[in-house]
């Protein structure tokens, strides 16, 4: 499983969260999942992760990696749903809300606006993300054991520490090399489920129930037994507790490890998806300490560049699926 699709999940509450968009909905279909079938004889579920772990690179190399600096761009809606998230981040009233509002609806079924992020990780568990919109940059720091965010497209610019549930959240987010990485010494059983068709491949769906009791599924390839979905998580929408999936496409090779550079999070029951694409991955590059710690208030960083029609990643070596 990579050790950024929980990640992916985050950056899109993120979003929703700090810059007010909703999840928006995409000209690709959302299907239901097939019935799952009996696995063929052959494999077991161990012998499937050591076949995922082979194909993204080998355990030495997902052992060795030790930070990771990711840019990319999410999706931000089309429309009216882009304008109003805009118009709020700008405080705009009267008579130009509503210009703007006529003008939004007018270019109904436009690309994707998409915007920049920048998403910096460290082990054991740190991370420094920076969401770009409307000129203003999101920020969401966390330590390992602290977290604090810049929201200033809700006129708070002030440094606020994560609230309980946050920080209760970040705590159980995996590593970023990924829940099948060393899972038996983490605690962590596999069982194979059967198989299931993932966007027309047939897919291995393993139960991974980790020490703690939760339970994640992960789908992996039958052919390139690489992760392709994995489950995320669950949210709250019109009621409901609902399941998230995470689609992973496009793998690049990093380094010697294999990437996923296409993300799409889909949640159960409702037509519309949420990506993400990452145009660059370094890894095992140094990076400062001090980049986890709690932001000081004037320091707000830069916005990368303007918001964007959806486009490619751009990476030279060659993808998967």
């Amino acid at each position: 499983m990579s050790g950024i699709s929980l990640l992916q999940a985050r950056i899109a509450m993120l979003a929703m969260a700090l810059v007010g968009f909703s999840v928006t909905a995409l000209s690709a279909d959302n299907p239901p999942a097939r019935p799952v079938k009996t696995a063929p004889g052959g494999l077991s579920a161990a012998q499937i992760a050591d076949r995922n772990m082979a194909a993204r690179g080998g355990l030495q190399a997902w052992r060795a990696l030790q930070t990771q600096s990711i840019a990319g761009h999410m999706d931000a809606g089309t429309g009216n749903s882009y304008a109003e998230s805009l118009r709020v981040a700008r405080g705009t009233t009267g008579a130009a809300a509503r210009k703007e509002r006529a003008a939004a609806n007018s270019k109904t079924g436009a690309e994707q606006v998409q915007l920049p992020f920048r998403l910096e990780l460290k082990q054991p568990n740190k991370s420094h993300l920076e969401i770009d919109f409307a000129g203003k940059v999101a920020l969401q720091v966390y330590d390992g054991k602290n977290g604090w965010k810049v929201r200033p497209f809700l006129n708070r610019n002030e440094v606020e520490p994560f609230t309980e549930d946050e920080a209760k959240a970040q705590s159980t987010v995996e590593d970023m090399r990924g829940t099948l990485v060393d899972y038996a010494a983490k605690g962590t059983t596999l069982v194979l489920e059967g198989t299931e068709a993932v966007e027309g491949h047939n897919a291995y769906k393993l139960k991974l129930t980790m020490k703690n009791g939760d339970v994640k599924h992960v789908w992996i390839d039958a052919q390139s037994f690489l992760d392709v979905k994995v489950d995320g998580i669950p949210r709250m929408f019109d009621g409901h507790v609902r399941n998230v999936w995470i689609y992973q496409r496009d793998f690049h090779n990093v380094k010697g490890l294999m990437m996923p550079f296409v993300y799409e999070t889909a949640l159960e029951g409702v037509p519309r998806t949420h990506k993400m694409t990452l145009e660059s991955v370094t890894v095992n590059q140094p990076i400062d300490d001090s980049r986890f710690a709690k932001p000081q208030p004037s320091a707000q960083p830069t916005p990368a560049a303007a918001p964007r029609p959806a486009s490619p990643p751009q990476a030279a070596a060659p993808a998967v699926r």
